[in-house]
């Protein structure tokens, strides 16, 4: 927690709006449009994955439609696809960026354009807190008439050149889970530009209950919206958040001055456009090069009581989209064999991230 929590908390439960309607929830919305900027309208609900899935309802999928994904990501990323019951079609990430690669995604456009096979939308994911090529995707989007959606859910408080990122597409959206940059104990929120978009998903995030004296629905809805006392918490924590990012940064470049020399070590890098927030620090391990595996120092991390993970492992691997469709070179692929997430955690201590560092250069040298 940043401080302030408690008080806005206290002030929800003074004003007795417990439920999701209230001051805070409403303030909440407001905080985060402004500080994401570009004149979007925000609209809290109870998870990142549930404001993909209105972003996906709001588009009128049906079974025939393919949604373009970036393979490597969290399942709760793409779930929503299946829900909407539309096929995934994934694809690779860039080397530069570490986030969808608009080469091939403007080759695959071309490709299904000449064929008048053209997805209904784009999922662009922004990974471990870096930013996709927004303005590069806008622009494949717009010329092929594609709607786009940034899954910003682990980017919040990074930045592509002066934009924020979960600014861009058609909708973007993002999350306060418990591991998030800032938290609201769970929650996300959906962002767009177009007001009357995010008032349409507020009616199907309420059950979609018509205007009526009496429970009238002609359509369904879900029960995503999010509680007043969960977003008095986000007011909270928003006021923290770019003291995170900074503090994250900081993470990231004592990690990489320390490890920067190893041999077969990289850190994941962060294109000129782009200000990585460092949700997490992401490192590849050569075993060719460090004579180690990543699973070696992982083992021997967890033996000293530390914990790290493997990087997301790509969608097209994943069991239950075994045989969907891949657009790539297998960069993900190599990334998730080989890559490791190092304890990141805003309120780690040097003393802390020193004992990380040691264990990893004691495993290296065989101790």
């Amino acid at each position: 927690m940043g401080g302030s929590e408690l008080e806005h908390v206290r002030q929800a439960f003074e004003s007795n709006y417990i439920a999701p309607v209230g001051p805070q929830l409403d303030q909440f919305e407001e905080s985060v449009a402004g500080y994401v900027g570009g004149q979007v309208h925000c609209l809290a609900v109870s998870s990142g994955t549930a404001a993909l899935h209105l972003a996906l309802r709001l588009l009128d999928l049906t079974a025939d439609d393919e949604v373009w994904v970036c393979s490597m990501t969290f399942a709760g990323g793409v779930f929503p696809v299946l829900y909407e019951q539309s096929q995934p079609r994934f694809f690779d990430i860039s080397s530069e960026s570490w986030t969808i690669c608009p080469e091939l995604l403007e080759d695959a456009l071309k490709k299904a354009a000449a064929k008048n096979s053209l997805p209904k939308a784009i999922i662009a994911t922004d990974l471990y807190g870096q930013s996709c090529d927004i303005n590069r995707i806008e622009g494949l989007a717009q010329n092929f008439g594609v709607k786009l959606i940034f899954d910003s859910a682990e980017s919040l408080g990074a930045r592509y050149q002066d934009r924020q990122c979960g600014s861009g597409g058609d909708f973007a959206i993002l999350s306060f889970n418990g591991n998030k940059m800032i938290t609201t104990g769970g929650g996300g929120m959906l962002v767009s530009r177009d007001r009357l978009a995010i008032d349409r998903a507020r009616f199907l995030s309420t059950q979609a209950r018509d205007l009526a004296p009496h429970y009238e629905h002609s359509t369904y809805g879900y029960n995503y919206r999010m509680s007043n006392i969960a977003a008095a918490i986000g007011l909270g924590q928003l006021s923290v958040l770019d003291e995170r990012v900074r503090r994250r940064r900081t993470i990231f470049s004592r990690y990489r001055n320390a490890l920067d020399n190893v041999e077969g070590i990289e850190f994941m890098p962060e294109p000129n456009w782009s200000h990585c927030s460092r949700w997490l620090t992401a490192i590849t391990v050569d075993p060719l090069k460090s004579g180690k595996t990543r699973d070696c120092i992982r083992l021997h991390l967890l033996k000293h009581g530390i914990e790290s993970r493997p990087l997301w492992k790509p969608m097209h691997l994943q069991p239950l989209f075994s045989g969907s469709l891949y657009v790539g070179r297998g960069l993900d692929e190599r990334l998730f064999a080989n890559g490791l997430c190092l304890p990141s955690g805003s309120d780690m201590s040097d003393g802390e991230q020193d004992e990380v560092i040691q264990e990893i250069r004691d495993c290296l040298n065989g101790e």
